[in-house]
């Protein structure tokens, strides 16, 4: 994968939690499980208590863009008639990648503050 499209594939969040998600997962993630996880993460609440509005935004975001995106760069394998996706060859190095800046970057907040 040439580095402009890595770079694109990880430009957006969404995109990085797809990615996070498939490193972590054993085969095939479904794009309506993918997006009540993101949904989950984006409003800070368990994936259980997550309601259809919050999903289905998700979910429409996720298949109309971000899984075609990741998918024609070789990020993920897209299957737009099961709307499944799995892992490829660069799903790993892109999360790890992803996981690295997360560690560089973090900062907490400090104490008191």
């Amino acid at each position: 994968m040439d580095p402009e499209s890595a770079f694109n594939a990880i430009a957006n969040s969404r995109r990085r939690r797809v990615l996070l998600s498939l490193s972590q997962s054993r085969g095939e993630i479904s794009a309506g499980d993918l997006a009540v996880e993101i949904a989950a993460i984006e409003n800070a609440i368990d994936p259980s208590k997550i309601g259809s509005n919050e999903r289905t935004s998700v979910y429409i975001s996720l298949t109309q863009s971000h899984l075609k995106t990741l998918d024609e760069c070789g990020a993920v394998a897209f299957n737009n008639r099961s709307k499944s996706v799995s892992s490829t060859d660069a799903t790993e190095p892109l999360a790890e990648h992803i996981r690295r800046l997360q560690t560089a970057c973090y900062k907490p907040d400090s104490e008191g503050a």
